[in-house]
């Protein structure tokens, strides 16, 4: 805590703040920083490798395959999820299963089954984007933003 938040607290709140502060536990974060990167890791490995399905057996190129295994990688976190499993997968890898887009599958497919009993349309589509709805926002106002810088910079001749 800095000392500019200590400054407006009591003495017994100052006091109370360094009591919970000595007995805070200490967080493992080599392990977790391992586990995100092996967790990661292997979710794009698995990506390369159905990437490379596509590329081998079914004619894409490189370009073309992008679409395709995201698409895979999407059902398959969705399925897991549904299954129960990735949620359990996630809270031993930790944020190497929430970054890929494996883990935004997860939220949206999670909000969906936690509110299907409200119905399909106010439950499973209403909350669905709810908790994934600020990605969507910020993703194609970035999008926008550097499409028009692109076309900004072409159009002066860079």
């Amino acid at each position: 805590m800095s000392n500019r938040k200590t400054k407006k607290l009591t003495p017994t709140q100052q006091k109370y703040q360094n009591f919970a502060k000595a007995r805070e536990p200490k967080r493992p974060v080599f392990n977790n920083l391992l586990r995100a990167f092996l967790a990661g890791g292997t979710i794009c490995t698995l990506g390369q490798g159905i990437q490379w399905v596509f590329i081998t057996y079914f004619g894409f190129n490189e370009i073309d395959a992008g679409n395709p295994t995201v698409a895979v990688l999407i059902i398959i976190s969705v399925l897991l999820t549904g299954f129960g499993v990735y949620d359990t997968l996630a809270q031993w890898c930790g944020a190497g299963t929430a970054v890929p887009v494996t883990g935004f599958a997860n939220s949206i497919a999670s909000a969906a089954i936690e509110h299907r009993s409200e119905g399909y349309v106010l439950g499973v589509a209403g909350k669905m984007f709810e908790l994934a709805g600020c990605v969507i926002v910020y993703g194609v106002f970035a999008a926008f933003v550097v499409a028009i810088i692109k076309v900004t910079l072409n159009a002066l001749g860079f």
